[in-house]
């Protein structure tokens, strides 16, 4: 199978329900929030058919054009995908919301787990809980990353994570004019 000879629309097509995919998440009226592992998994099956149309369809002439070549090339993406989401640290992401409205939500989810749960920027720290997160914001894309950061309990994270998810329910939103 030559990955050189992949019709553009395989490398295109996958993108675009990508981007339909997040345009349908900003135009609802709550905020949706995924893992940062799903994000990174449904990112990667978006860019599948630009990177087999693209960089592995580069490499392949060099190692010839049987079926285990393109297998093993395809196999190798996989990986580094992979080690990508293994390395990552535990992230939630938020679409169609802004910071101004995340952040009084998590700020109470915080008081919920630990009341002595404090702020510095836009970092909150739970020290009864070993936790520590991160809130960055994706300029006018109404999308918002919340980031465990330091050393980071994986009970915790889940504890957090999960309160988090089922606080941001509540949350009503306008849909994003960029969706």
């Amino acid at each position: 199978i030559a990955l050189t000879e992949v019709p553009l629309w395989v490398a295109l097509l996958p993108v675009a329900a990508y981007l339909v995919a997040v345009g349908c998440l900003h135009l609802r009226r709550r905020p949706v929030a995924l893992s940062g592992h799903v994000d990174v998994a449904l990112l990667t099956l978006g860019i599948a058919g630009m990177v087999i149309a693209g960089p592995l369809a580069l490499l392949q002439p060099g190692a010839g054009t049987s079926v285990w070549t393109t297998a093993v090339l395809l196999l190798g993406f996989a990986v580094v995908v992979a080690g990508a989401l293994l390395a990552a640290r535990p992230r939630m992401v938020i679409y169609n919301v802004g910071l101004d409205q995340l952040r009084p939500v998590v700020a109470s989810v915080a008081a919920g787990l630990d009341p002595t749960a404090r702020w510095a920027g836009e970092t909150a720290a739970l020290p009864a809980r070993g936790l520590q997160v991160h809130l960055d914001e994706r300029g006018p894309a109404r999308t918002v990353s919340v980031i465990a950061a330091g050393r980071t309990s994986a009970e915790a994270w889940a504890e957090f994570s999960r309160r988090l998810r089922r606080a941001i329910r509540t949350v009503r939103v306008r849909p994003s004019p960029w969706a």
